[in-house]
């Protein structure tokens, strides 16, 4: 038998092994919509329901930002709010507007051990990445604190990263970035007490600095509400010599279309 017989009757094998387990975890745990957790006849899936609540970040929105337009202004456009004050990143990109069900799925993930849920939202993500992905050297999710992850038990942000890195087959620096000040939780803080939380909050790891020297990066988490903490964090990676880093995130809070 050839070599490439072997490796189809070693897939068959597998395939003949996995469907019997796949059909019994079915029955133990029947799929479920992600969202509100009515059947569906698939696993990290939504239900029509869901689905169609979504508000997915498409063009027209600024080629900086991301922020969403209400029309078409033409081609690279940028909002008044980059231009003013423009970003220390170079761009961000977000899959989802952060409310209804794309805020239950973020909770899920955070707060309620969902990391089953992370597949999913990192393939949005890719295709939300505007070609990033494909153009960057390596992929960093915002780190947290030892402590909080000895609290939480994961990094929602890594666990999208590691996905990320799978799907895209890009490198993973999941230790490079580190968040060396304990810093307080940013729900409920305003713009300035943001930032001020996350000031110095990050360094890059000793012995890591030749990760960072002149490549281009793409930075994950989970929300985009004010930006501080992926400002704080960008700023780090561009002084240790990141020549671009694109920030990613899953949702973003957004108030009103431009």
């Amino acid at each position: 038998m050839g070599m490439m017989g072997r490796e189809i009757t070693l897939s068959l094998l597998r395939t003949g092994l996995i469907k019997p387990w796949s059909a019994l975890a079915d029955l133990i745990y029947p799929p479920a919509c992600a969202g509100c957790g009515v059947s569906t006849g698939a696993h990290r899936s939504l239900c029509p329901a869901c689905w169609s609540g979504i508000r997915f970040i498409e063009r027209p929105y600024c080629e900086v930002l991301g922020s969403p337009f209400s029309h078409d202004l033409g081609t690279g456009i940028l909002s008044a709010e980059a231009i003013a004050d423009p970003p220390v990143f170079d761009r961000l990109r977000s899959a989802a507007i952060h409310d209804g069900v794309v805020r239950d799925l973020v909770l899920g993930l955070k707060y309620r051990d969902r990391t089953d849920l992370a597949p999913m939202m990192a393939g949005w993500m890719l295709r939300a990445s505007d070609g990033t992905i494909a153009g960057c050297d390596a992929i960093i999710p915002v780190p947290l604190h030892r402590a909080r992850l000895f609290s939480r038990k994961y990094n929602q942000a890594a666990e999208l990263a590691r996905h990320l890195a799978r799907l895209s087959g890009k490198q993973l620096l999941a230790a490079t970035l580190l968040r060396t000040k304990r810093t307080s939780q940013q729900v409920g803080l305003g713009a300035r007490a943001r930032q001020d939380n996350v000031r110095g909050a990050f360094s890059v790891a000793e012995g890591r600095a030749g990760d960072v020297f002149g490549r281009r990066f793409v930075l994950i988490d989970d929300v985009y509400t004010t930006g501080a903490t992926v400002v704080a964090a960008t700023r780090v990676l561009k002084k240790a010599g990141a020549t671009d880093v694109t920030v990613l995130t899953f949702a973003r809070a957004v108030d009103d279309l431009i």
